[in-house]
């Protein structure tokens, strides 16, 4: 197939990044050339602004990226949003009572465009602070602004955010879009956004509805996108579930599985 007639958005964490958060040399050279060929690339992650960052440099993306699992699409080039969807103000007393149930054991953290506020913090969310090098801000829960939230992330044992999910049904906590983006992590977004809507109002804002779409993903938040893509491609280390999703299933995250899937393009 011809690049020029493809667009191919892939998740980061577990998909375009190595385990221990590279992206190879052979995905960057495969890269290349599909953009060389006309190809559009970009990247949806559940990852905010000061988190996707250092990946967008790296790749020097030229057109822009869904992120915070589809509440935005961000131009990094004109730094600015494009687009974006909020959480309604339902979302703090979310926070408040899921604090009440779980207190001490939950770490939250709330993506307001581009700061990163933390109401609630454990070993899980200093870890993922820690990780991406991002300095939270601290303040209250009360103290953090109105308007401009995109979502919230809940960061826990794997034990206890089984437990979250099951608080979250049983309040009844339906005017938002739930998500478990890792074992560790439960996210909340806007109601009725995932990373299929994020691509969405990129291909609409690109003007690019004539391609032929191309996702790439490994985890419950990208089998959305997987689904809504032309082709929907899984890496081999994904969950059971999001490989019966996908068209394509290639090789793992750390093997070169981006590079797989434009070989696999290109040959189609």
């Amino acid at each position: 197939m011809d690049f020029s007639r493809v667009i191919f958005m892939t998740d980061l964490d577990g998909t375009l990044f190595t385990d221990d958060k590279r992206i190879l040399d052979k995905d960057m050279r495969a890269i290349e050339r599909f953009r060389a060929g006309g190809g559009m690339f970009t990247v949806a992650t559940g990852r905010g602004y000061s988190m996707t960052k250092r990946a967008a440099d790296e790749l020097a993306l030229d057109i822009p990226a869904v992120l915070y699992n589809g509440a935005g699409v961000y131009d990094f080039t004109g730094d600015r949003f494009l687009w974006q969807c909020e959480i309604g103000p339902q979302a703090r007393e979310y926070i408040r009572r899921l604090a009440e149930l779980f207190p001490e054991v939950v770490g939250i953290e709330v993506l307001h465009k581009r700061a990163v506020f933390v109401p609630y913090l454990n070993d899980a969310e200093r870890e993922h602070l820690d990780m991406e090098n991002v300095i939270p801000d601290l303040r209250p829960l009360d103290e953090i602004p109105e308007g401009g939230w995109l979502k919230f992330v809940i960061a826990a044992r794997p034990e206890v955010l089984d437990e979250v999910e099951k608080a979250v049904v049983r309040e009844g906590f339906g005017q938002a879009q739930w998500v478990r983006s890792s074992p560790v992590y439960f996210e909340c977004l806007p109601k009725g956004v995932d990373k299929s809507r994020g691509f969405s109002e990129l291909i609409r804002l690109l003007k690019a509805e004539e391609r032929f779409t191309v996702a790439a993903g490994d985890y419950n938040n990208d089998t959305a996108m997987i689904r809504k893509a032309d082709l929907g491609c899984s890496v081999a280390s994904a969950l059971d579930s999001v490989k019966a999703a996908a068209d394509l299933v290639v090789c793992d995250n750390n093997s070169g599985a981006i590079s797989e899937i434009i070989d696999y393009i290109e040959a189609m």
